[in-house]
């Protein structure tokens, strides 16, 4: 089986930081400062979609300010590198050692997935993987066609495991199996209204649905 992670809010910890990132960008372009509960409903989008949702009122020359802002702000807070979620680094191997495949299709770019990928030693452990500034963001099944085209996957050997409705209506319209996790930013009504095989509370949780169970 192909298991295809979303990155933020699935496999890394990263909420607050988006979050207080956003905030300070959109002050220094001049738009309001939303509350932290509407700009955690745009993660997962890639970024200029997620700007165009919180500020649709905001002209072509404020989104692409806010854009630049945003990485400086992303930028300028580094430091420690952003935890995973407790028990993400045990399941991946786990799931390896079964002779699962692992990838990742995320709203970040690519600068910004290679670079967690290096600060956290893990990039390896995927085969492949795909970001927002390389093909089309969520939901659109882009991403997941293009990973399955590369691995040369078929839709049923794969899931899509990830915290969003886009993550998972990502994987409806591709026509693939997905997971919902409970921990991130979605609520689980929300996850649930997208008919995902199951929903757990635990990265380690992947580890019992029967097709990944060794």
């Amino acid at each position: 089986m192909l298991v295809i992670l979303d990155w933020d809010g699935t496999v890394c910890n990263s909420e607050a930081r988006i979050v207080s990132c956003m905030q300070r960008a959109s002050e220094r372009v001049g738009l309001p400062v939303l509350d932290p509960s509407a700009i955690g409903n745009i993660i997962g989008l890639g970024l200029p979609e997620a700007i165009s949702s919180l500020f649709p009122e905001a002209c072509s020359e404020q989104r692409t300010q806010l854009r630049e802002c945003y990485a400086e702000e992303w930028l300028a807070v580094r430091g420690e590198p952003l935890p995973l979620f407790d028990g993400v680094l045990a399941t991946l191997d786990k799931l390896l050692g079964n002779g699962h495949q692992l990838a990742v299709a995320t709203g970040k770019s690519r600068r910004g997935l290679s670079r967690e990928f290096e600060e956290h030693g893990i990039g390896h452990l995927f085969v492949t993987s795909r970001c927002a500034d390389e093909t089309a963001s969520k939901p659109h099944p882009m991403m997941l066609q293009e990973i399955l085209a590369e691995t040369g996957r078929p839709v049923d050997e794969a899931v899509m495991v990830g915290d969003t409705e886009y993550d998972l209506k990502m994987a409806a319209a591709a026509g693939m199996s997905s997971i919902g996790v409970s921990y991130g930013v979605h609520s689980r009504d929300r996850l649930s209204a997208c008919n995902p095989k199951a929903i757990i509370d635990h990265f380690g949780e992947l580890l019992g649905w029967p097709p990944l169970v060794a």
